[in-house]
């Protein structure tokens, strides 16, 4: 019988808490048991498996990612809302950089995976800041895996302290950021 007070949605959540804290690499099913309390064997009640508590944490990460870009990006555009949604996604890696370690290098299953429809909502606000350039719907895809690529590079390699210059990352940020709003802002549509 389930624990009392324990279900798919807290299991996850814990899993999502622990990976934050320890590193998504030392996440296992017996630290997550441990952690709330219950016997290795009484998650497998919640979650299928270690592979679908990693499906779910890196559901929750990219959806959790998405929330924050869109508030950040509501009633901005151009590069005010670009450095918006950068500034987010940072904020966010840095914050839970277990559960956005998780959303790497996933495959969906199919389009009603929870998985492809996290990764949908994660960029979908990205895709709101580059209607406000002159991006052609042929480069669209071009421009978001620029945009990602940047600013997921930064955010991960801060979150894992690779940094080291005494040259302060935010400056390095705005950096980026101005970088990419400049190459926006010159690439021609079509």
């Amino acid at each position: 019988m389930p624990r009392v007070g324990l279900d798919t949605d807290t299991v996850v959540a814990a899993g999502a808490d622990l990976a934050d804290e320890i590193g998504f690499a030392h996440l296992t099913m017996a630290r997550l048991a441990e952690r709330v309390g219950v016997r290795t064997p009484s998650l497998y009640k919640h979650v299928a498996s270690q592979d679908d508590l990693v499906r779910r944490i890196a559901a929750l990460g990219m959806s959790g990612a998405g929330d924050a870009i869109g508030s950040a990006i509501q009633g901005r555009s151009g590069r005010d809302a670009l450095s918006a949604a950068a500034r987010a996604l940072r904020d966010f890696v840095l914050a839970h950089p277990g559960r956005y370690a998780a959303t790497i290098g996933l495959e969906p299953t199919g389009p009603d995976d929870p998985l492809a429809v996290a990764a949908v909502k994660g960029m979908e606000p990205f895709t709101a800041v580059l209607r406000g350039y002159d991006i052609a719907p042929d480069d669209m895809t071009h421009a978001l895996r620029a945009l990602r690529s940047a600013f997921h590079g930064f955010a991960t390699i801060e979150s894992a302290g690779g940094f080291q210059w005494s040259t302060g990352t935010d400056e390095s940020f705005e950096w980026l950021v101005d970088l990419i709003d400049t190459g926006l802002r010159a690439k021609p549509a079509g």
